[in-house]
Order: structure tokens, then C-alpha cells, then sequence
């Protein structure tokens, strides 16, 4: 992994690119993750503003939230982990997605639980545990401004992450916090250029590490692991 003491990784699911959901939320964002060059956007006024904090991040939805890897800790071990983490886990249905409002963002969401789908969130968040540095205070102290909840702040005392295992929820982000006007014009305009690629069925067969090279890079993907289990 490039970077330094300052790369991250995140472990993320993101479709394959050879699925039409991967072209929709690169063109949507208006950046490809896997060849990490600008995709031009639909030509909705002002969706170059709305997307660009998730533009760094690429299309993804979190399973390990992105860290810094522990002192001793590296990349080849990492890989090793993930792979033998995924040579346990079988790949499984998607449950259809849809656009909703997640606390003010618009984001991709799944339309029924799936029980796979938190099971792999959270083996990713415990098992892959020893490969991350703890926060900075610096970065405790964003997170705290949130005004966490007692279980939010235990799960970031604890994991890095104010929301993981039952307080996680699988999300693709689409746009920034809207207010309500600007609510009720990009959802119908999400919903309308994602109709064709949601309403496609889709199974989970891989886990995506992307990584970021250090602080204000965009994020990557840099592997793909197959679920083998």
C-alpha cells in the first residue's frame, strides 16, 4: 500500500465493473474508483456541487471503516487476512436497492435486511481489527462533535467507528447533506438515473480494499477478494 504512515485502507463492497451499477455510480459521482480518472456526470445543474464528498471516496459501501494500518502491521499480512477471511465467507444475494433519505443524504439502500450482507460487515470490522492503528485525537474529536450516543461513543472507544455491528447500516453514498428543497430535486433525479441499474438482481462475490494514498486523496480501489466459502 503507497503512502506512508498517512495511507489508509478502507474495506468496502463496490459492484464489479463490469456491472451496470459500477458505471451508474461512477457517472453519478463523476469518478471512476477502479481506473481513478473523471467520468463525465449527468447534465443536472449543480450535481458536480452535491456529489463531490463522496467523489473521494469512490462508489462503495462501507464494511471496515478506512484506517491506518497498526505499527508492525502490513500490507501483505493485511491481504493475507482478507483472503482467508473471504475463503470462509460464500458469496449471497443483494437485496434490491433503492434511493433513500439517510439522515439528509441520498444513498443507495437495500430494500429488506440481509443477513449475509451485516455478517460480512461485521466479521470484516472484528476480524480485520488488528490491523488498525488507533484514531488520533484530532479524529476522536470530529467524530465527538457529532454528539454520539453512550453506544456510538463505546463503539468508537472501542473500534474507531461510532457505528459498526448494530449500529452499522450498508449505504452508497450519492450526494452531500441536503436541505428539503434540494431534497425533493435530487432524489427524483437519482431515482430516475439508477431505476434501470437497481431494479437488476446482483450477488455479493467479492470484498473490495481501496485505499487512500494520504490526507485529501482520493480513494482506489487496489484489490478485489472472491467469497469462496
Amino acid at each position: 500500500m503507497a503512502g506512508g504512515a498517512e495511507a489508509r485502507v478502507g474495506i468496502y463492497y463496490c459492484p464489479r465493473e463490469d456491472d451496470p451499477l459500477f458505471a451508474a455510480g461512477a457517472a453519478w459521482l463523476g469518478r471512476d474508483p477502479f481506473l481513478g480518472c473523471p467520468v463525465a456526470q449527468p447534465a443536472l445543474p449543480g450535481i458536480e456541487e452535491v456529489t463531490a464528498d463522496a467523489r473521494g471516496y469512490g462508489f462503495h459501501a462501507t464494511l471496515k471503516p478506512p484506517f491506518r494500518l497498526a505499527p508492525g502491521m502490513t500490507w501483505a499480512a493485511l491481504m493475507a487476512a482478507v483472503d482467508g477471511l473471504a475463503g470462509e465467507l460464500e458469496p449471497f444475494d443483494l437485496p434490491r436497492l433503492s434511493v433513500q433519505d439517510v439522515h439528509g443524504f441520498l444513498a443507495l439502500r437495500e430494500t429488506e435486511a440481509s443477513a449475509p450482507l451485516r455478517a460480512l460487515a461485521d466479521s470484516c470490522v472484528e476480524r480485520l481489527d488488528r490491523f488498525r492503528a488507533p484514531p488520533s485525537e484530532a479524529e476522536l474529536a470530529r467524530r465527538r462533535r457529532s454528539n454520539l450516543s453512550p453506544a456510538h461513543e463505546a463503539m468508537l472507544t472501542r473500534w474507531g467507528y461510532p457505528y459498526v455491528f448494530e449500529e452499522w447500516f450498508f449505504h452508497m453514498t450519492l450526494t452531500r447533506r441536503l436541505a428539503a428543497e434540494a431534497h425533493a430535486v435530487w432524489r427524483p433525479e437519482a431515482e430516475r438515473f439508477f431505476a434501470a441499474a437497481v431494479a437488476m438482481p446482483r450477488r455479493v462475490t467479492d470484498i473490495c480494499l481501496f485505499t487512500q494514498s494520504g490526507p485529501g486523496a482520493a480513494f482506489a480501489i487496489a484489490e478485489r477478494v472472491a467469497l469462496r466459502g
